[in-house]
């Protein structure tokens, strides 16, 4: 199944002395690897920490936020997957960037064996975005923050975290999932480059997510470990090369 948005390209007359832009997406991808071990390493060390000394386990968003994760990984491997949910967010978020930078969308397509949209604009932002912006977690999100204005919402802040669980598990699993089926959106930039944007955009949303929902998890915290483990990883590639 293909689940792409088409490009609308101009052919250009060929330049014997033109870089094919894969392959500067391609060397990008390599200098983006260390960062990519910095973030992940930064990720685990804080999350590790405030589960470990400041018994984040015990809290009930962590335990909500798990509960409906589990729930949908039962669904997702137990159940017929809802194809055409997935289909739908997956092109909406297409649309909803290609609206974001200016462009315009004059065919949206939705199908339980694929879809497209046909589009003025195309980027290599707006062709992976469906991989890293978990748009169903963010629509009951903002659902929660807009009835908050109006109503006292504070009771429902663990089927908050329930439902948040399972949109991200969701978005988690079915990209997994889609990634080795040779999607075009991935291709089309370069593979290499693709998953590197998509596994750091993903990281990163993950440990904003985080920071946000967890008191023992400060954005200080993250941002210090971070600088920590570069230093390290700079110290590291120093003594190599002498």
């Amino acid at each position: 199944m293909k689940v792409a948005a088409p490009i609308v390209r101009r052919h250009a007359t060929a330049d014997p002395w033109t870089i094919p832009t894969r392959w500067v997406k391609f060397i990008i991808a390599i200098f983006l690897l260390p960062l990519c071990a910095i973030l992940t390493q930064t990720f685990f060390t804080v999350f590790t920490h405030a589960t470990v000394t400041q018994r984040l386990w015990a809290a009930e968003e962590f335990w909500f936020f798990s509960l409906g994760a589990v729930l949908w990984l039962i669904a997702f491997f137990g159940l017929p997957r809802p194809m055409l949910v997935y289909v739908f967010g997956h092109e909406l978020t297409h649309a909803l960037w290609v609206w974001l930078m200016g462009g315009r969308v004059t065919r949206f397509r939705v199908g339980r064996e694929g879809g497209h949209i046909v589009t003025d604009r195309n980027n290599f932002w707006i062709a992976l975005t469906p991989y890293f912006f978990p748009l169903y977690s963010l629509i009951i999100i903002g659902a929660y923050g807009a009835l908050g204005l109006f109503l006292n919402v504070q009771p429902y802040g663990r089927l908050l975290y329930a439902l948040i669980g399972v949109t991200w598990a969701f978005h988690f699993t079915f990209t997994c999932w889609m990634i080795p089926k040779k999607q075009t959106d991935l291709t089309d930039h370069g593979t290499l480059f693709s998953l590197v944007v998509i596994y750091l955009m993903n990281l990163l949303l993950l440990s904003v997510m985080l920071a946000l929902a967890s008191a023992e998890i400060m954005f200080a915290d993250l941002g210090g470990e971070f600088a920590a483990n570069a230093e390290r990883l700079v110290r590291w590639v120093s003594a190599m090369t002498r």
